[in-house]
């Protein structure tokens, strides 16, 4: 719709384009969130195939790292 057709327009006619807009956005929207989602959902089952590496923990305290600072200043 032009400025010409606009102006002779009626408010439910540029209220009806409105919403026409709006609805191709929102689509649009979704669209784009749908992708992601899709992106997201390949990564997850890429990293779920793979297994988790156990983090390699200090059995005993004393083979904990000595801090060098005691707490007393």
């Amino acid at each position: 719709m032009d400025d010409s057709e606009a102006r002779s327009a009626g408010p439910i006619e540029q209220a009806s384009d409105l919403s026409d807009i709006a609805a191709q956005c929102a689509v649009s929207n979704l669209l784009d969130v749908a992708a992601q989602l899709a992106g997201l959902a390949e990564d997850l089952k890429a990293l779920s195939s793979r297994p988790i590496a156990p983090r390699p923990t200090l059995a005993e305290p004393d083979d904990q790292p000595e801090s060098r600072f005691s707490g007393i200043i």
